[in-house]
């Protein structure tokens, strides 16, 4: 029988129910447009971000090979100085022209190096100048003994000749690009002393030498802090391979764009880079700081910034100090704030001590250490100011581009050693400048009133005043030093260019003008013996009326031509452009080089504007026989293998004929003798030497040796007048200048200024301005053109003066004693060389003693003595 059993059916699920079965792998079906959608959006970013990081490996590994298989540090210029010389006999060691060698490129003999290489010898050095040398590559091996050069023997095209000097590689000033200048020392890895990588890892990459480019823990770390703290204080976490990454390929924006970047271009450094290369690139391109108008990049540059030593000669304070400026350069800069570094300096020294790289005892010493830090002369090794000119010179000739990207090397007129001690004549001259316009603004001034008034000295707040010295070499053009302001930090304005009233310094070109008339041959010649009435006077020029003033109105009547110019006699000055005529005057001033000149009475007295760098060119007319020599900054540009790509001539233009260029150096070789410029022989000068001082608003002084010639500029930028002369504050810096440079080997042969055929020595009575006798023992030398000079003695004018009753009723008169010596009148038909050595005082500087008959004819004469006792100030009025 069959049974029949009822099972019971299940409950039917929904169908929507059973559709969406909740089993887990249907949740994750590939059936599942939702999951079909969610996998292709992530396959798709993922591809996306894959692609997006392959290519910007291969584009920035791309970039990497470029650069890395070029020039790894900039193509910018560079500007080098002009070579140095070493003499026999003069005070260097054989370690000090390797460093020079060093700065210049040169590197040990045992390496190769296309600008040259050197090698130490017991008591000397030997120096090969490489094929990419300023130089032709004829060596020398230099000799020393006790400190000094003993001797120079030449090798290569002078081998085994004995040489009196030899000139060394040019050193680089800076290099520039459109951007900045900077100076770099490059240097390997294995001329970095291990007690600076020590410092450097300890403070700023404790795991250099282990991680891949990126520590991702550190990084982290940072990444929290900064989130704890909101971006307050960003903590840097970058290692020094990414550091790198961002020196050579990234833009220091903060941005985590460029984060990501720098750590993939740190990996690929790191994949294709040794550590110790890695290394030395950030040891060639870290930023250490400011000295004037450059960055000290690298540490070898910072080295010699700082401390004035070589990277090897680092100590332990020193390297920690270097280690802790590269966190914030100018922050911590030890000149400007000492206390931050030293503490910054301490902190790397107790990382030291954590890393194990020192021990407690040798941090704690050299905690102990004050920081030692080179004078910070920025001018003496800077030259800012001459920089900019030849960077305004070049850009004038050369696109940005060119400059920027070719590596250029552009060799200049610049000597370093010139350049210091323009430098320091300047920081000195300047403080003194400071102390008298200080005086002129202290005031007296009253407080309160009755029984509780009192005086109080106040010091009138007022512009600071600013200099320019530019020294340069009279016969070639050569710029030699430039110092274009008191403070290139301060200001940038270069006051070598700036355009001034030149003042008394223009009045040599009146009496040139005046000279001149000499080479008419019409009897007309006005010469240093002419006499000019220095008495007040009006001229009238056009609808324009011109009333010049002398210095405290003191007048001198009658004076010589030679007197006026040596105490700048305004009104004589005027009086004697007026004969000559302002329009001669005026073309012999443009010939100069004096372009803005207008032929008008107030000319005379230096009332158009030049530069102290025109007034430098202008006075190579006197200075260089007659022949105006345009001032150049550069001698060449070459590529950066050495070969020459332009070679720069200074133009050279006949102006005076050199008989009058040498009448008139004589005549302002009586300026600094006993002129107004006298004080420059009080103050230590004794070189022989010509020169005139100049005042308006300004402060000039205008002088030069046989092998240098110098201008120095004082005034306010905003052209309020000075109120200081230029004997008293543009001269001293000149003669400080002066000092320096004739002691160094270059300079030191200052010979007394040759005389030119044509030209006649004439001793001449100081009373008459006659031809001296017997009967006029008092007399002075001066120098005309042959043909010109007084045909007169001195007794034959005392005997003109006799007066009428004398005439008749007094003794016959005694007959006059022949002329003293031939020679005093005899041409020269020329001038051999003379001997070196100061020049004797000129005979016009010894105080006059007057006869009876020289008294009397002194006061109608006049007389080459001034009225009273010789100012030391020049030119009291201002040129209208």
């Amino acid at each position: 029988m069959a049974i029949k059993l009822k099972i019971p059916r299940a409950k039917a699920p929904a169908r929507d129910a059973r559709s969406s079965s909740p089993a887990p792998v249907s949740h994750f079906s590939l059936s599942d447009p939702i999951v079909r959608v969610a996998t292709t959006f992530f396959l798709v970013v993922t591809l996306v971000v894959l692609g997006v990081f392959v290519g910007y490996y291969v584009k920035y590994e791309r970039i990497i090979d470029r650069r890395l298989h070029g020039q790894i540090f900039t193509n910018a210029t560079k500007i080098y100085a002009r070579p140095a010389s070493v003499w026999v006999g003069e005070g260097i060691t054989a370690e000090e022209i390797a460093n020079q060698l060093r700065r210049a490129g040169y590197i040990d003999a045992d390496q190769s190096s296309g600008v040259g290489s050197y090698r130490l010898l017991a008591r000397g050095i030997e120096i090969h100048p490489g094929p990419e040398s300023y130089h032709n590559q004829d060596g020398a091996v230099v000799r020393e003994s006790g400190g000094k050069i003993e001797r120079i023997v030449g090798t290569g095209g002078a081998n085994g000749r004995d040489l009196s000097a030899y000139e060394l590689e040019p050193t680089m000033i800076t290099a520039v690009d459109t951007e900045q200048r900077f100076k770099r020392q490059l240097v390997e890895y294995k001329d970095i002393p291990k007690v600076l990588v020590d410092a450097v890892t300890s403070v700023e990459d404790r795991r250099y030498f282990q991680h891949g480019g990126v520590n991702y823990w550190r990084f982290m770390q940072a990444a929290w802090v900064d989130m704890r703290q909101g971006g307050a204080r960003r903590q840097g976490g970058s290692t020094i391979t990414m550091q790198v990454s961002r020196m050579f390929f990234l833009t220091p924006e903060k941005t985590i764009k460029r984060k990501l970047t720098e750590m993939l271009i740190a990996i690929e450094l790191e994949q294709k880079l040794s550590k110790e290369q890695i290394f030395s690139l950030y040891a060639n391109q870290v930023d250490l700081g400011q000295r004037g108008s450059y960055t000290i990049t690298g540490f070898a540059e910072a080295s010699r910034s700082y401390f004035n030593k070589d990277i090897q000669s680092l100590s332990l304070p020193e390297a920690a100090l270097l280690a802790g400026l590269i966190q914030r350069p100018s922050y911590l800069s030890p000149y400007r704030h000492p206390e931050r570094a030293q503490e910054r300096r301490n902190l790397v020294l107790e990382a030291m001590v954590d890393t194990g790289a020192v021990t407690r005892a040798q941090a704690d010493s050299a905690k102990a250490a004050p920081l030692k830090l080179a004078p910070p002369n920025v001018e003496a090794s800077d030259a800012p100011y001459f920089v900019d000119l030849v960077k305004d010179s070049m850009l004038s000739r050369y696109s940005e581009r060119d400059l920027s990207e070719n590596s250029y090397r552009i060799y200049t007129t610049l000597d370093p050693d010139l350049q210091k001690a323009a430098a320091e004549a300047v920081q000195l001259g300047i403080k003194q400048v400071d102390a008298q316009a200080e005086r002129l603004r202290t005031r007296r001034i009253k407080v309160g009133s009755g029984k509780n008034a009192k005086t109080e000295v106040k010091v009138v707040p007022g512009p600071m005043p600013q200099v320019a010295l530019i020294a340069i070499d009279p016969h070639s053009g050569d710029v030699l030093a430039l110092v274009g302001g008191r403070n290139y930090g301060f200001s940038q304005l270069d006051h070598a260019v700036a355009r001034r009233p030149t003042g008394s310094v223009f009045k040599p070109f009146v009496y040139a003008a005046a000279v001149n008339t000499a080479l008419n041959g019409d009897g007309n010649a006005i010469t240093p013996a002419s006499l000019i009435d220095d008495s007040p006077g009006t001229y009238t020029y056009g609808d324009q009326i011109y009333e010049p003033r002398n210095y405290k109105d003191e007048y001198h009547g009658v004076v010589s031509a030679r007197f006026a110019l040596a105490q700048s006699l305004n009104n004589a000055t005027v009086k004697l452009a007026e004969q000559v005529g302002y329009d001669k005057v005026a073309a012999l001033a443009r010939a100069a080089g004096i372009k803005s000149v207008q032929p008008t009475p107030a000319m005379a007295l230096g009332a158009y504007d030049a530069t102290p760098l025109d007034i430098a060119g202008a006075y190579t007319v006197f200075a260089n026989g007659g022949v105006r020599v345009s001032p150049m900054l550069a001698s060449s540009v070459r590529d950066a293998h050495g070969e020459l790509v332009e070679n720069f001539q200074a133009e050279r233009t006949p102006v005076l004929d050199p008989r009058v260029a040498y009448v008139m150096t004589t005549m302002m070789e009586g300026v600094i003798n006993n002129g107004t410029a006298a004080g420059v022989r009080g103050l230590g000068f004794s070189a022989p030497a010509a020169g005139k001082t100049g005042t308006s608003h300004d402060a000039w002084f205008a002088g030069y040796t046989s092998n240098l010639l110098c201008i120095v500029w004082v005034g306010y930028d905003d052209y309020s007048d000075l109120r200081l002369s230029g004997s008293s504050t543009a001269a001293p810096i000149w003669a400080e200048f002066m000092k320096r440079a004739v002691k160094l080997p270059a300079y030191r042969d200052v010979q007394p200024f040759q005389e030119p055929a044509g030209v006649v020595d004439v001793r001449l009575d100081k009373a008459t301005n006659r031809l001296a006798t017997e009967a006029c023992p008092d007399t002075y030398t001066v120098a005309f053109i042959a043909g010109t000079e007084p045909k007169d003695s001195c007794d034959q004018a005392m005997g003109e003066h006799r007066g009428i009753l004398t005439r008749i009723f007094g003794p016959a008169p005694t007959p006059p004693p022949p002329i003293i010596g031939a020679t005093s009148t005899t041409v020269r038909p020329a001038m051999p060389a003379p001997a070196a050595g100061p020049a004797p005082a000129s005979q016009d500087s010894k105080d006059k003693k007057k006869g009876f008959f020289g008294k009397i004819v002194g006061i109608f004469k006049g007389d080459d003595k001034p009225s009273s006792p010789p100012e030391q100030k020049d030119g009291g009025n201002k040129p209208h």
